[in-house]
């Protein structure tokens, strides 16, 4: 855009906090049912729906001039009859925590307002620092991150939250693991599995594996965290992982915790660098 943008609306819950984080909450006319911080001025937005079923109606009738989604969390169908519509998209897909701090860096320069400038270069900083003392640990805390539950489903090398894991000083165990089809093939049985090449799986999203529970032992997990999104773990779901035959298990190294400071890139990630060292690494530290 050669105009900076004056009425936006955010279809993505980790922008929207940004939004208002950066200064620039006042350009925010629309948000999602999911977009729910700053809790006190997004409640006061017109709401177009989730991130999946977004009223494509509504938005337009918006009259934004800028609609921001991102490739992972929002439909391309909808993505393109808002274009269609004749109404600016900027699609975003941070999949690394650098990939998030130039998406702020972006957002400054696109919306052409700096004042926040020293915030962003601050949270830089930390991840520089919180990096570092990584680099200083002789051996890394193996995390194991469930998102999902009936089956497990976790993530891989190639996602945002496992590069907010390696910043926090944790080695995601299932790193290395791809989704394999159909189900019962990522769940093991090989004489199921559909060739990556074949038209009905080619092009299909493998970076969340659904696991078993003897993956998860045999990993070997220092610490389990137990995300309160996009599955939300609670309490009643801890004895499951504490009869697990595994470090995490034996030293009482299971949390649960906001999964929103695993998966929302922007500025949330302050906070994700506030807290959830402590939790990795915090027993050897």
């Amino acid at each position: 855009m050669t105009v900076p943008p004056k009425r936006v609306v955010s279809l993505v819950p980790s922008v929207t906090e940004s939004l208002f984080e950066l200064g620039l909450g006042d350009r925010v006319v629309g948000v999602t049912d999911y977009c729910v911080h700053p809790a006190e001025l997004v409640r006061q937005l017109p709401q177009v729906g989730g991130t999946k079923n977004p009223d494509v109606d509504r938005i337009i009738a918006l009259q934004p001039d800028l609609v921001i989604a991102n490739q992972e969390e929002n439909r391309r169908e909808d993505v393109e009859q808002l274009q269609a519509a004749g109404i600016p998209v900027w699609v975003t897909f941070p999949r690394t925590v650098q990939d998030a701090l130039n998406l702020l860096w972006t957002i400054m320069e696109a919306f052409d307002d700096p004042h926040m400038v020293p915030r962003v270069r601050l949270i830089e900083q930390t991840v520089d620092v919180v990096e570092r003392v990584d680099m200083a640990r002789t051996t890394p805390c193996r995390v194991f991150v469930p998102i999902w539950y009936e089956p497990l489903m976790t993530f891989n090398a190639d996602t945002f939250a496992h590069d907010l894991l390696r910043v926090c000083g944790g080695a995601n165990v299932f790193a290395e693991r791809e989704r394999r089809y159909p189900l019962a093939a990522d769940l093991g049985d090989e004489s199921a599995a559909i060739d990556p090449d074949d038209p009905r799986v080619a092009g299909r999203d493998t970076r969340y594996p659904r696991v078993t529970w003897a993956e998860v032992e045999a990993a070997q997990p220092d610490v389990i965290l137990l995300p309160s999104e996009p599955f939300a773990f609670t309490q009643e779901h801890v004895p499951l992982f504490e009869a697990l035959d595994v470090p995490a298990a034996r030293d009482g190294r299971i949390h649960l915790v906001d999964g929103s400071l695993l998966t929302w890139h922007g500025t949330r990630i302050a906070r994700a660098l506030a807290q959830l060292p402590g939790l990795i690494c915090g027993a050897e530290e």
